[in-house]
């Protein structure tokens, strides 16, 4: 079982503006969304992390963040609310992987194929991550990519008179099955309201 897994390091990095989210009660937290930065490094995740984007002094990041070499960094509280996925933020935790993913076209008509794998080191941390959110959240039942949850298409960076997905994240290399091996969480059908 994934909750058996011992429980990585975690470092704390709070954002700057951490402080400046909302507050939550850890039983309200049901979900666990997975992203990948689509970014080519960690440090290129955080500055874009720290950027203000909101009248509340706030900007877009995941909880926490798993670097290349399986290094955990806690960017946001699990209490507090990040902005991290259009219309589920008040009751899932945010897990971002270090992936260059689309970068830096993300937008672009052509897409570019996501094939960077993830590697062992990463997703051994987000499996003792998620078996710690298991152990210290008795409400969380589901687990999602960004991609489950946000499907909105919009115009093409390159070529407006095209649609392209807004997310895809964690992409095609995700490996799901994996990741879940012992875990009580659960995805959501692709069709479900909601998810």
């Amino acid at each position: 079982m994934l909750a058996d897994l011992p429980p990585p390091p975690i470092l704390p990095e709070p954002l700057p503006w951490e402080q400046r989210l909302e507050v939550r009660a850890a039983d309200a937290i049901r979900g666990v969304v997975i992203h990948c930065t689509e970014t080519p490094d960690l440090a290129t995740a955080r500055r874009l992390n720290e950027a203000v984007l909101y009248p509340s002094g706030t900007g877009n990041s995941g909880h926490f963040y798993i670097d290349l070499d399986g290094t955990v960094y806690q960017y946001v509280e699990i209490r507090r609310i990040a902005h991290h996925v259009r219309g589920h933020n008040a009751d899932t935790v945010g897990i971002e992987l270090v992936n260059r993913g689309r970068h830096p076209h993300w937008l672009a008509r052509q897409q570019p194929t996501m094939d960077t794998p993830y590697t062992d080191a990463q997703i051994e941390a987000l499996r003792a991550l998620l078996g710690e959110l298991e152990r210290r959240l008795p409400a969380l039942t589901w687990i999602a990519g960004h991609e489950d949850l946000d499907r909105e298409w919009v115009p093409a960076s390159d070529d407006p008179s095209v649609l392209v997905p807004r997310k895809r994240d964690p992409g095609p290399m995700f490996p799901w099955e994996r990741v879940l091996e012992g875990s009580r969480l659960r995805r959501p059908a692709a069709d479900a309201p909601g998810h």
